[in-house]
This record gives C-alpha cells, structure tokens and sequence, in this order.
C-alpha cells in the first residue's frame, strides 16, 4: 500500500482478456506505473519524446501510446476535468479499487468469485461463533445473516463507508486547493480553479481506490480496521483471505475460519446494540479532519508553477505532503479521542473472542497472537488509516484496552462490563488505558435510589412536583422542601 496519502498514480487498464491481455499490454508499453497519472506514454523528462514528430506537441504527449490507449488516456484525462461532484471523485476510486483487485494481491492470488460449498462454510462458522459468544457477552447476536464476499463484493460493499470517513478530510483539501489565490484573482480564475479541484477530487479517488483496492485483498471481514465498514446486521468474511491468512499458521482452517467468525460476530454485536457507536466513531473522525490544516505556501507554489504538461510535479507535492494535523490541544484531544475509541472497540472485541474461543480452541492464544502481531507490526488498519486520513492507530492501546475489559469482567461479571457501553459517558478514558486497574476498582456510582425516586414521580400525577413533572427537591431556608404542597 501506498505510504503518500492522496498520490496522483494510476493503475493500468485492467485488459478485457485477462492474462494475455496483460502481457500484450506490456509489449506495447500501455502498462503505466503511478508516476504517470494520465496513463500517457510519455512525458518531459521521461525519456518519451523525442525523435520523428518531436516538434508537434500532440506526437510529443501521445507518440508512444497505440490507439486503444490514446482513447483510454483521453477518457481518464476527461474524467478528471470534467469532474462535478463532492471533494471525491468516487467513480474514479471504485474504478481503480476494482482494477487493483483484478491484478491480484501482492501474495500473486487472484480474486474469484465465491462458491456455495465457501458460503455455506461461512454461514455455519458464523452461526456456530454466535452461540460461543452468548456465554461471552451479554450482548446478544447483531448478525441477521452472514455472507461470503470475494474482494470485489467487499469493494463494492465498503465503498459507502469509506466515503462517509474520508470525505471530510477531503473537503478540507479540496476547499484550500481553491483558495491559494488572492479572493480578487479568484473570479477571473474561474477556469482554473474548477480545474484544480477537478484535479483534486482525481487525486483523492486515485489513492482512495489503490488504497481500498490493495485492503481488499489483506482484509478477512467487514470490520478488520474497528469500524463498521458493511452494511448493517451482515456478518461477513472474505475466504480466499481467510486461506490466505491460515496458510503458514499449522492451525486447521475451520479453525481459522471459526475464530475469525468471532471476531466478525462480536464486531456486529456491539455495533448493532450500541445505536450510538457508529455515529460515535464517524463523528471522531470528522472531528479530527476538522483540525487538519493544508500547507497553502507549498500549495500556491505549485499552483502558481503548474505546467498542465507535467502533473507530476504535483504529484511530487503531494508527496511531500501538503496537509498536517494542527498542533492544537483541540486537535490533540480529538485524536486522543478517535484512538481511544477505536482501542476500546477493538480491545472489547479481542477480550470478548478469546473468553468464548479459550475453552473450545486450542489455537486460540496462537491465533490471538497473530492478529495482534498483525496489528503492530503495520497491518490493515494501521496502513489504511495512515494513507488516508494521516492517523496511525497505536496497538499499545488495543492491547492496554483489552487488559482493561478483561479486569471489569473479573471484577463486575460480563453485565457489570458490557453495561458500559450504555453511554459514550461511562466509557473508560485514555488514562484510565494508561491505568486500567484504577478504573477497574474505581468506586461506582450508585443512581439506583435516584432513578427509583423519579420512576415514582413519573408515575404519581397527584406528587408535588416542579417543570417537567419531576419532583423539586429545593430546601428553604427553614428547612422545609419546596413544592411538597405546604404553604
């Protein structure tokens, strides 16, 4: 995966007849990397002009390219241009994410379409990881139906989410792109600043796409990067990635399979029984994106020096990279936030599979183990998160967070733990993750006697009682309470 968030290359065609088309394509040097972001054959200083028709600036672009890609060159550099929507080109994206799965993962398998003998495997391993998680949670099943997904369907699948999560920072972007010239040259600009951004919402859907495309071929399921990617109630597990994760384990693949079915149910139980944890997380998120701000002195340089016959050096700016976190408090507790939030998710997750797994697999600390290497040592979500929104997850904290729900479960029973989740208000902080046995013996407030005091009230009309129909419970001065009916 890309380690420049937001580069401006483009992966080749996919060719219509599959592996020969493939080769062909490099005999005729259609093959483009993502240096070159239009898919031309050639551009200054590449070694791709020169010689016959040198002097025609049409032969100077397009010599090296045969027809079929001249016409796709022309279609991409259109697309680009004539670009209308949000700060995303996102047909773009989904175009590129699908032509990145069909060139296969970097461990050279290749997507397939999944079959009923895998879906019927998935189903079950689902069904099955939802009766072990009931005696590890109190949260009861949020799967209303599990599917198998090759990486294409997960593409297709995720892609909402995905907008949903990056469009903000996008727009941040996008809006400084369009206002690095003076307000008074802004009008006469027109053109130009609807080309940029144009050329903006092209570069975000670029990267956007390589970067889904190239998850799509690591992830095992729906939620791998602690968020709810899928639609709603679909436990879901991509197999050839599930096979590929197993295969160098030694552990049986139905036990691979089987606890990354927990891992996806218990994903799905806490997202569909905590209505206001999705929200919860996208909104982090946003609000982290509200503090990025855009380097504007490097972006009016490039704008001032663009050459429309060389976009690579904007391609080099952006690799530079054009946007930063602001080093504000503000900005700082957003991200302290964002991560604690994603830490508690994936920790609650972590803690919850392996109290259901323990008992019944004996793979279950090996395969625990991985996924947690997996993690630190730059997985899925890590890498997704960096190239897209410039946030590095910290796996200290995933793994201080499942310390932490293992030491409430121990301490306040599976109830007393997944009560938390009742309100984002409850929930531990990132310093009770620096101390999790602090907030594990931490008294607990009791509103037992207060909440059976305003049931009672509630209840009784003919209760003395102030607005709202809550009972007044101010003192006088004399002692006497107000509103008890006394004159």
């Amino acid at each position: 995966m890309s380690d420049t968030p937001f580069g401006f290359g483009l992966p080749p065609e996919e060719p219509e007849d599959g592996d020969e088309g493939k080769k062909k394509d490099q005999q005729s040097g259609g093959e483009q990397g993502p240096a070159n972001p239009f898919g031309f054959g050639g551009m200054p200083g590449a070694g791709g002009f020169g010689g016959p028709g040198a002097d025609n600036p049409f032969a100077a672009m397009f010599g090296s390219l045969n027809p079929t890609d001249l016409g796709a060159a022309f279609q991409q550099l259109g697309q680009m241009l004539s670009y209308e929507g949000g700060p995303v080109n996102w047909d773009m994206a989904k175009q590129i994410a699908r032509q990145t799965v069909a060139q296969g993962a970097p461990d050279g398998t290749k997507d397939a379409s999944v079959g009923p003998a895998e879906r019927k495997a998935v189903d079950e391993a689902v069904r099955l990881a939802d009766l072990w998680l009931d005696d590890a949670t109190s949260l009861p099943s949020g799967s209303a139906s599990a599917v198998a997904w090759s990486r294409a369907e997960w593409v297709e699948a995720t892609l909402p989410a995905w907008q949903e999560l990056v469009d903000p920072v996008a727009e941040r972007v996008g809006a400084a792109m369009g206002d690095v010239l003076p307000e008074e040259m802004q009008a006469m600009a027109g053109p130009l600043i609807g080309m940029m951004r144009s050329m903006g919402g092209a570069m975000f859907g670029t990267q956007i796409g390589q970067a889904v495309g190239v998850l799509a071929g690591e992830v095992v399921g729906s939620t791998d990067v602690g968020l709810p990617l899928g639609p709603a109630g679909k436990a879901a597990l991509l197999p050839a990635n599930a096979e590929a994760f197993g295969k160098d384990l030694g552990v049986p693949q139905e036990e691979v399979r089987l606890y990354l079915a927990l891992r996806e149910a218990a994903h799905q139980r806490l997202f569909a029984h905590v209505p206001w944890l999705r929200s919860h997380l996208f909104g982090a998120v946003e609000g982290y994106a509200r503090g990025i701000k855009v380097d504007t002195a490097k972006l009016e340089d490039v704008v001032g020096q663009f050459d429309p016959q060389n976009p690579e050096q904007l391609q080099d700016a952006l690799q530079q990279g054009m946007f930063q976190p602001e080093d504000t408090p503000e900005q700082k507790a957003a991200l302290a936030r964002l991560e604690t939030a994603l830490a508690l998710v994936e920790g609650w997750v972590d803690a919850v599979v392996h109290a259901a797994a323990k008992p019944r697999l004996s793979s279950a600390d090996a395969l625990r183990e991985t996924l947690r290497r997996r993690r630190a040592t730059g997985g899925p979500a890590e890498q997704t998160f960096a190239t897209l929104i410039g946030l590095e997850l910290r796996p200290r904290r995933l793994r201080d967070a499942s310390r932490l729900w293992a030491s409430l479960a121990d301490a306040r029973g599976v109830d007393g733990r997944d009560a938390l989740w009742h309100h984002p208000d409850m929930l531990p902080t990132a310093s009770d993750l620096d101390d999790p046995d602090g907030f594990v013996h931490r008294e607990q407030l009791d509103f037992s006697e207060l909440d059976k005091l305003l049931g009672e009230a509630a209840s009784d009309p003919g209760t003395g009682s102030g607005s709202g129909g809550q009972p007044d419970l101010r003192k006088k001065d004399d002692g006497e309470t107000e509103g008890d009916g006394t004159e």
